[in-house]
């Protein structure tokens, strides 16, 4: 399986819903964006849950990426910044099969695959405090 390919697929289908604002449906376009991508059969149930997943927790992934991202509102920022940073927040709040530093590492990845020249930055140091934050947080449990 293709995590990566997964991602970049599931970046893909919410950059899309972002940009355009209209309802989905989440399943063909997981479909259509894997097929562009050419993404193999169990890669593509993994883009569809992070989707949904991302979704799903939208407004509380939002209020934690504006939180941690001074002087800026989620709406000011990149698209594809704002779609990377969302993806990557959900994994690490939400997927507790993934380790944190490995979605920061695969979502500074996708912000320079798909974001401009300084969208790697602004996006690590946005997820590296909320990487922080929630291992400090799972700590106190």
């Amino acid at each position: 399986m293709s995590r990566r390919l997964a991602r970049e697929t599931a970046l893909q289908v919410l950059f899309q819903r972002d940009l355009t604002k209209e309802p989905l449906i989440i399943a063909e376009e997981v479909k259509r964006w894997a097929d562009e991508f050419v993404v193999p059969e169990p890669s593509r149930g993994f883009a569809q849950e992070l989707v949904e997943g991302t979704i799903d927790h939208q407004s509380e992934i939002d209020q934690t990426i504006s939180s941690y991202a001074q002087d800026w509102s989620i709406n000011r920022m990149a698209n594809v910044d704002r779609n990377v940073m969302r993806l990557a927040t959900y994994e690490i709040l939400f997927r507790s099969d993934i380790p944190g530093r490995v979605s920061l590492n695969e979502a500074i990845e996708l912000a320079k695959r798909f974001g401009g020249e300084e969208s790697a930055k602004f996006v690590n140091g946005i997820l590296d405090r909320i990487v922080e934050s929630n291992l400090k947080a799972e700590k106190k449990k």
